[in-house]
């Protein structure tokens, strides 16, 4: 039964009102009710942490340092006087992002040069920046509850840094080694994330995650030839969701 999102819950009806209070489970609550059904004891599908983490790269680096995930070096620039400090910490080429609600590719940047970084720090606050690596592909994994359904590499086309989709990445089904599995499996349940899309890359021999995708595209899954939502069905009947 979908009730659908009202931004003010005085907007249901008693009936409805009744039903999200007294049901066993309410999936996707968006992230408006997510933590207000947690702080009730209420279960949800994705967790709270999927929504508290989703599209916040700031809040994800911290998450990855303080678990001892491998992440490529980071940091956060707030204000001018710390702005000021970035080439303290990194040489240039590096990379540089939208720090919130960016996603798909957009608002990533290759910094090679000062004026790179001139124009990238007069549009974006604060600055997130992070050591580039020179990688050609990367491999997105989607974990769902406590299972991987889906895994494949992503490639970047010619000339271009990125590998997203949206940004003309190719979607590739070439097998994915076991130990990039079990590593997101690893880090989906350790974050407390139960429906995303993680992007690990390897460079010099040692795997990173880039970030987690809570909004992730369902290209991969097409292109595989399986039914995104199907298999979220067949996970809901089988109780594994």
């Amino acid at each position: 039964m979908t009730l659908g999102v009202r931004p003010n819950f005085c907007d249901y009806d008693a009936n409805e009102k009744a039903l999200i209070r007294n049901s066993e489970k309410v999936y996707y609550p968006t992230g408006l009710y997510a933590d207000l059904l947690d702080a009730m004891g209420k279960k949800i599908f994705p967790s709270v942490h999927n929504y508290l983490f989703s599209q916040d790269k700031i809040k994800q680096t911290a998450l990855f340092t303080l678990l001892d995930i491998s992440h490529p070096q980071t940091r956060v620039f707030y204000g001018k006087r710390q702005k000021v400090k970035i080439l303290n910490y990194f040489s240039y080429p590096f990379i540089a992002k939208q720090a919130r609600g960016s996603a798909m590719g957009r608002d990533v940047f290759l910094i090679r040069t000062k004026k790179d970084l001139d124009e990238y720090l007069h549009a974006y606050t604060p600055a997130y920046i992070q050591t580039y690596l020179p990688i050609k592909r990367d491999i997105r994994v989607v974990v769902i509850g406590r299972k991987v359904v889906h895994a494949y590499w992503r490639v970047a086309t010619e000339g271009e840094f990125r590998t997203n989709v949206a940004m003309g990445g190719t979607v590739r089904l070439d097998p994915v080694p076991r130990p990039v599995l079990d590593l997101a499996l690893h880090i989906a349940c350790a974050c407390g994330w139960n429906d995303v899309g993680l992007d690990i890359c390897e460079h010099e021999g040692q795997y990173y995650v880039l970030e987690g995708n809570m909004k992730y595209g369902k290209e991969g899954f097409r292109v595989a030839g399986m039914d995104f939502y199907e298999i979220m069905e067949d996970m809901i009947e089988k109780g594994e969701i």
